[in-house]
């Protein structure tokens, strides 16, 4: 794609893209947009390849074919007829457009929370430990954990490692956040500030937020809902 052809308020697209594991085919045919600011959710029963999509838009999952697009840029592999894959450094670096949440937390145990935060921009972006600490240390308290900095995630609870996940997502400063179920392990009222502490972040900061979720609850709080059944999408609307 030429620069004179994208659109810079388009954060993802999607184009005619497919997934197959062996012989079963997981994605297909999938085709979508999202701009800049949006919160989108991916709903659908298990089995309906929303997890799998998520994981393919973060190049977590190579795809078959079709295109995935970040900021512009198409991810995995070479814009091109021959589609090379691209090297797992250079993955990791077109990466840096994004965040990802998973429903597992995914804390490095051995750190504190605050280390946690700070390990993103330290082997990310190269901040200095002193800054990337400090900006840690602001961003946790954005998420209500500012006298939890020296806690290791042992010692949080479900909804506090969650908190802590987010800061570490957003830490990078991405453009857009995936988040894979992250209220899944987390009871309903602590899911629910974090859905509500996402959508401030969204707000404050401009991140485009693009989410998976069992959660129908969160279906009619969200702008746009993305609905896919046996590896399609059966439904895509805007409130």
């Amino acid at each position: 794609m030429s620069a004179e052809t994208i659109d810079p308020t388009v954060m993802v697209s999607v184009e005619n893209m497919g997934k197959s594991f062996n012989d079963l085919r997981v994605l297909d045919g999938i085709d979508f947009t999202v701009r800049k600011g949006e919160v989108v959710l991916l709903l659908g029963p298990s089995g309906s390849g929303k997890s799998t999509l998520l994981r393919t838009l973060n190049c977590l999952e190579s795809i078959d074919s079709g295109v995935v697009r970040i900021c512009g840029e198409t991810m995995g592999f070479s814009d091109d007829d021959r589609r090379h894959p691209y090297s797992e450094a250079r993955i990791a670096k077109q990466r840096h457009h994004t965040g990802m949440v998973f429903q597992t937390f995914n804390l490095f145990p051995m750190m504190t929370a605050l280390d946690n935060v700070a390990s993103g921009p330290r082997h990310v972006l190269g901040t200095s430990t002193q800054q990337a600490r400090g900006e840690a240390q602001e961003l946790l308290a954005m998420v209500g954990l500012a006298d939890r900095a020296d806690h290791y995630p042992a010692q949080l609870s479900g909804g506090e490692q969650q908190r802590v996940a987010l800061a570490r997502a957003f830490s990078t400063l991405p453009k857009v956040l995936f988040a894979d179920e992250p209220t899944g392990n987390l009871d309903a009222r602590t899911g629910a500030g974090i859905i509500d502490l996402m959508t401030e972040l969204n707000r404050d900061l401009g991140t485009t937020l693009v989410l998976v979720t069992h959660d129908l609850d969160l279906a009619g709080r969200a702008r746009r809902t993305i609905r896919l059944a046996d590896g399609r999408i059966v439904a895509d609307t805007a409130a």
